[in-house]
């Protein structure tokens, strides 16, 4: 199954370090959040990406050609430059790397990559999250209901201390309590091909304000509840947090 993921926003929040690189490239344990996230699908056989390029979207696939002929041990005849590998550690990925505009929305994107997904399901995500959802058991739930679209449902990490009282005592603090209530979207859908036919074709329309509501509208849409990790890449405080996940040996979302 083909694999979208969203990787052309500016991630203007994540500045300096978006300057010259796009959000997804910023690195988490020495490599791209991008990296991080293909793993993961890759882990459960998914290894057909589709990638959405926009802002800085030639850095992206700098990356993709490099990571592809230079990883693992090579030989290189000098005499003709060609490069082969000794080994069989390479990932098997293909990976269609699509401009779809400088500053495109979401859904205009999705619908830029139409020709790419033609013939069935195909899963979804943005560049800057990471989750360790077993992919098995989110497409099997999508496929037991017959509706259009699965979203992933998270529960969002507290971003402030949470503090319980006993009158004015603080009976209790914790950093890093899961909010106990309320769903937000975590990406990690997985759309029939259909859906391509609801988006506009030249309309500048965005997937969480036009599309998702429609399909909800439609009674098209269902989400997948995951009470596990899932974190996203918004600013330099979350890009930490996750730098000292990977630092400390206990990365949530390192499945493979």
């Amino acid at each position: 199954m083909k694999v979208v993921i969203l990787a052309g926003g500016r991630g203007t929040r994540l500045a300096p370090v978006t300057e010259f690189r796009p959000k997804p490239m910023v690195e988490v344990g020495g490599h791209p959040l991008l990296w991080h996230i293909m793993r993961h699908y890759s882990r459960y056989g998914h290894e057909e990406f589709v990638i959405a390029l926009g802002f800085l979207g030639d850095v992206i696939k700098r990356y993709m050609v490099d990571y592809g002929t230079l990883s693992g041990s090579l030989r290189v005849d000098f005499r003709t430059n060609a490069a082969e590998p000794l080994d069989d550690s390479r990932l098997g990925w293909q990976v269609e790397l699509v401009e779809t505009g400088l500053d495109a929305q979401t859904g205009a994107r999705l619908r830029r990559l139409a020709p790419h997904l033609r013939g069935g399901a195909f899963m979804l995500t943005y560049g800057d999250g990471v989750c360790d959802v077993d992919l098995d058991a989110l497409l099997a739930y999508h496929r037991s209901h017959g509706r259009l679209a699965t979203l992933t449902a998270v529960h969002p990490p507290a971003r402030f201390g949470h503090l319980v009282f006993d009158d004015d005592r603080v009976a209790s603090f914790s950093e890093k309590l899961q909010i106990g209530e309320g769903w937000i979207n975590g990406g990690f859908f997985v759309f029939e091909s259909e859906v391509l036919d609801l988006i506009p074709e030249g309309e500048e329309i965005a997937l969480e304000r036009q599309l998702l509501p429609k399909l909800a509208a439609d009674g098209e849409l269902h989400a997948y509840r995951h009470r596990s990790f899932w974190q996203c890449m918004d600013t330099q405080r979350d890009q930490e947090l996750l730098e000292a996940f990977w630092q400390g040996g206990n990365a949530p979302w390192k499945t493979w």
